[in-house]
């Protein structure tokens, strides 16, 4: 990422600091942001947090309300950790289900294939700036009361159909970390249309404090239930605190002026990277209808360890930043933290997600590349 914070987010957030008594905890610019992400977004509510894996952690806290006993949440083996370490931490189990290529997230059919009555949630992630859904998934979960949460953090804008993603799911997780779409430097957005969802993501946010639920009929419950309490020291749920701030709020609210034109300008960059990528060497067939793209995705089309070195050493020596095994490590269940949760290693049971591992890297994409540089990273990885 390039000139994500421009001199007019700081300004603004200068001049508020130039106030005589600034507010700069969470407070009504939060407020605003919150209100104006949500009709971008197309959703009734949502909650500023300090990270998008805190927005992960409060969606499966909210879903262990549900469920206090537990059960399977599935979720891709291609993703970033908080993804599976929100669901572990919340005592559910993880089931993994291999990715698409063409989206990068994951296959229906192997979702539905890990459907059982344990069942309680779908954790889906739109892997960089591309839409994972299907209409056959999403009907096919409706039909079967399955909740699904859509992690959207690295793919702010992308279309299913006429929705945005992170519109559709029961809850959704975005993030506004640096390199990201839009950036508040670090935080994180919940959003849902559940009333109910809305009020315990405020409060879980905020220590599980009641007086955080600002809604009068909620908080007037649980001062009558305990009255005995300070009502305004009431904790309903062993909570945390996420809160964000002002500051994130104020960036957050500017940067979403020009989210739209991100968006716009990020899939430009992709096409034209695509169009002229060497298709004998790279996969390029990627579903890009209403995607919103996060970087350029490099996928050897054969598994070749030489090639992949000499790719990684011409990168290096040409100054291309890159990701090996694309988002987070590669595949997971390679991962350390994951051992302790799994009964094999059975890598060989997601064949896509093992390719991508091995032979699959990401280059960055952002609006301030331009067409000269993106000929000069072509140039390095086509001619090899």
């Amino acid at each position: 990422m390039r000139n994500n914070i421009l001199r007019e987010d700081l300004d603004l957030v200068i001049n508020h600091l130039k106030q005589d008594d600034p507010i700069l905890t969470n407070g009504p610019k939060v407020r605003e942001f919150e209100s104006e992400w949500s009709k971008w977004l197309g959703v009734k509510y949502s909650v500023f947090v300090n990270s998008g894996a805190s927005s992960n952690l409060l969606s499966m806290a909210i879903l262990k309300n549900k469920f206090p006993h537990g059960g399977e949440v599935i979720v891709p083996p291609l993703t970033w950790i908080s993804d599976v370490s929100s669901v572990i931490q919340n005592g559910f189990k993880p089931i993994f289900a291999d990715i698409d290529l063409e989206t990068l997230g994951m296959n229906t059919d192997k979702i539905i294939e890990k459907v059982n009555e344990n069942t309680r949630a779908v954790f889906l992630s739109h892997i960089q700036g591309f839409n994972a859904l299907s209409d056959r998934l999403i009907k096919f979960l409706a039909e079967k009361n399955i909740f699904l949460i859509e992690d959207v953090c690295e793919s702010h804008g992308v279309m299913h159909g006429n929705k945005k993603a992170g519109s559709i799911g029961w809850m959704s997780n975005f993030s506004f970390y640096y390199a990201h779409h839009m950036t508040t430097i670090e935080g994180g957005m919940v959003c849902t249309d559940d009333y109910e969802v809305y009020q315990m993501a405020r409060m879980l946010r905020s220590h599980g404090m009641v007086r955080e639920s600002r809604d009068q009929e909620v908080m007037e419950k649980w001062i009558k239930e305990n009255p005995e309490l300070n009502p305004d020291f009431i904790f309903a749920y062993p909570a945390y605190n996420l809160r964000n701030n002002e500051i994130g709020a104020i960036m957050g609210i500017n940067q979403l002026k020009r989210l739209d034109d991100i968006v716009a300008k990020r899939t430009e960059n992709l096409i034209y990277f695509l169009e002229n990528l060497n298709s004998k060497l790279y996969f390029t067939e990627f579903l890009t209808e209403g995607s919103s793209n996060y970087a350029f995705n490099l996928i050897l089309k054969e598994k070749n360890d030489k090639f992949v070195q000499k790719l990684m050493e011409e990168m290096t020596k040409s100054g291309i930043e890159y990701r090996r095994g694309s988002a987070g490590g590669g595949n997971q269940l390679r991962q350390p933290y994951i051992k302790p949760y799994l009964n094999d290693d059975s890598f060989s049971n997601y064949p896509n997600t093992e390719h991508i591992h091995f032979y699959g890297f990401y280059i960055g994409n952002f609006p301030d590349l331009d067409k000269d540089e993106i000929d000069e990273i072509l140039q390095s990885i086509n001619n090899l």
